[in-house]
């Protein structure tokens, strides 16, 4: 075999990339003698089948399905949950469930921000599911509380702990009767069951739990912000370590105290220094627990905020503005418009020249960008944003997809297509997954993909582009680092959209057109 060391070789072993590994003629063998345990089909009818998947008759049948989902572009509530809670001070995320259900929160998050992610379970078996996880919850809270000393645990649940109706509350206040934690020991929590929602409705529920939670502190008083007018802005379920860093640089050029609500891009984007930190960073639990005193709250994501945005509004009683991800050239100025608004402040020349920057690369990059045809598939505020983007360009949207949409995806989405003469092809899929989306492709094809690592398959074999963008990414690195929102991401995102299309161009080109300038 290729793995084989020649003998005498100072080399002990030649590890092998599984990709390289599987060439192997041994393994080649193997996988064709599969074929006479699995009863599978001859290469002809394998063939004749793919390419009947790939019409319009089987698009018809893909969509007629309603009782089966194939590839949702989605994650479930706790996922959401446990990003929350990392965006607080000292926060430990505890889920209440199996020890599997946490392994792959973490994994999850880990694969995409190549970070480790402090989360804890309170390991539910099968006693716990028929009996109840009382006695699981009591000791999770007490251990972490001994062992990992955090300032807040952020509880949710899992499918196991709804399906049996845990009680969370009742459970938490048994933990503090116990004395296994103070009785003022802040531990808020969120019901996230996984067969219903999506990491967006987790992250939300967790949120608003967080939130209440603080704000009942009976001495917090109204922060000293210096003179400067402060603003609370949650950012909502953001993936891009690089867009909090952007608002809050956006936000201190402008003359803003802005308060994040959830800045968890410490936690998940912390130095080397040769010592771990469990609790990078974070949203002050002092300072959150004074957000009922900001001037307004700005929301900027839509479907991730409901919850939140209606105790900030109805209990806060709070001026609340929810905004379009502010991606691009007029969703920028529609942010800072609104900044400016609610402060009564200018808008400073820095941004204004940030902005002329992102027009004139703009329109640089233009002739290779316009008239291209793209599908947009992830969650539903990214989807709405990067839409408007990409309009901006001059490109032709055609699919746009979201498995995790609610039924105010479509209005609002139909709305930004209205608003350009660029929108008419587009056709708005709520709630379709992306096996749906691979029909899509074949049947009306498109000249680039946009969205998550999950598109890298439908990208393969329809042979198109993939620009990847949202969560998850697992396949590139440090992506999330640099912040696709404001004029600077706009210029990040505008080198993404426009070099991928040229290398496309490269690839394709024959070779009296393959130009070193382009």
């Amino acid at each position: 075999m290729t793995t084989t060391p020649e003998t005498g070789s100072h080399i002990p072993l030649k590890v092998l990339d599984h990709s390289e590994l599987f060439k192997d003629e041994v393994y080649q063998k193997q996988f064709e003698g599969k074929g006479e345990f699995e009863n599978g089909s001859d290469a002809a009818e394998v063939t004749r089948v793919l390419e009947w998947t790939r019409g319009w008759e089987y698009r018809e049948k893909n969509f007629a399905r309603e009782a089966l989902t194939v590839n949702p572009a989605k994650a479930c509530q706790p996922l959401g949950a446990v990003l929350a809670g990392l965006g607080f001070e000292g926060t430990l995320p505890i889920v209440h469930g199996s020890q599997g259900c946490v392994a792959y929160f973490r994994s999850h998050f880990a694969r995409h921000f190549k970070e480790p992610v402090p989360a804890a379970s309170t390991s539910m078996t099968e006693d716990a599911a028929v009996f109840g996880g009382l006695s699981n919850l009591v000791e999770a809270l007490g251990n972490a509380n001994a062992l990992y000393k955090p300032k807040m645990v952020a509880l949710s649940t899992t499918c196991m702990a709804e399906v049996i109706g845990e009680d969370l509350f009742a459970y938490i206040g048994a933990a503090k009767e116990q004395e296994v934690i103070p009785q003022d020991y802040p531990v808020p929590y969120a019901h996230t069951p996984s067969f219903v929602g999506s990491h967006l409705t987790g992250y939300d529920s967790m949120l608003k739990g967080i939130l209440e939670n603080l704000t009942k502190t009976p001495d917090a008083k109204e922060p000293e912000t210096g003179g400067k007018p402060r603003l609370s802005i949650i950012p909502g379920f953001e993936t891009y370590i690089g867009n909090l860093r952007e608002y809050r640089r956006i936000l201190e050029l402008m003359g803003v105290d802005p308060l994040i609500l959830g800045d968890h891009s410490a936690a998940l984007d912390s130095p080397a220094t040769g010592e771990y930190d469990l609790y990078p960073g974070g949203t002050r639990l002092a300072d959150a627990a004074t957000a009922k005193f900001s001037r307004a709250t700005v929301a900027l994501q839509t479907t991730t905020t409901r919850k939140t945005v209606e105790l900030i509004r109805e209990v806060w009683k709070q001026d609340t503005v929810v905004l379009e991800t502010p991606i691009g050239v007029r969703g920028t100025d529609q942010f800072l418009t609104e900044i400016a608004r609610l402060t009564g402040l200018e808008i400073p020349a820095e941004l204004t020249v940030e902005r002329g920057r992102l027009v004139d690369a703009l329109t640089d990059s233009h002739a290779y960008l316009h008239g291209k045809r793209v599908a947009i598939a992830g969650d539903p505020d990214l989807v709405i944003a990067l839409t408007r983007f990409v309009l901006e360009l001059g490109m032709v949207p055609v699919h746009l997809l979201s498995t995790n949409a609610d039924k105010d995806f479509k209005p609002r989405m139909e709305k930004v297509l209205a608003a350009s003469k660029f929108g008419d092809a587009a056709t708005v899929w709520p709630e379709k997954d992306l096996w749906h989306l691979r029909s899509l492709v074949f049947t009306e094809p498109v000249d680039l993909l946009i969205g998550s690592t999950y598109l890298k398959y439908i990208s393969r074999e329809a042979n198109v582009p993939l620009v990847r963008v949202g969560f998850p990414i697992f396949d590139r690195h440090h992506l999330h680092r640099f912040p696709i929102v404001g004029y600077e991401g706009g210029l990040h995102l505008l080198t993404q959209l426009v070099n991928t299309v040229l290398d496309e161009l490269d690839r394709t080109s024959p070779d009296h057109s393959f130009d070193a300038v382009r």
